[in-house]
């Protein structure tokens, strides 16, 4: 399987798709229009390890709530992702059983030669 969780109004998040050169059979989930059910961000924390590794700490709402202030527990990360889809680390690409998390240059590098691989 190969999929990605992105914003497509996120000028990043299309430049990676671009970069990347998905396959056609990769399916593109814009989580602002699709919200991530509960099953799929569970998915994601296994295949992460965590659901911290999948929070951003740079949505606007993390400041704005507080949030930096307060020690968040992995039910805490995983209600105020499903709850806000721009807590969501973006992008989120699953390519068979590995997962690449965010738009860091090693991250996509790293998508990259998965993607050729499969």
């Amino acid at each position: 399987m190969k999929k990605i969780y992105h914003l497509a109004s996120c000028s990043t998040c299309v430049r990676i798709i671009k970069e990347l050169n998905l396959p056609e059979e990769t399916v593109l989930q814009n989580i602002k229009e699709e919200a991530i059910s509960t099953e799929q961000l569970a998915e994601m924390a296994h295949l992460a390890g965590s659901y911290e590794a999948l929070f951003s700490r740079r949505a606007m709402k993390y400041k704005s709530l507080g949030l930096a202030q307060k020690t968040l527990t992995e039910s805490d990360y995983k209600a105020l992702i499903l709850e806000e889809y721009t807590f969501l680390k973006r992008p989120v690409l699953i390519i068979n059983e590995q997962i690449f998390i965010g738009n860091a240059a090693k991250t996509v590098e790293q998508a990259k030669q998965a993607l050729q691989k499969s």
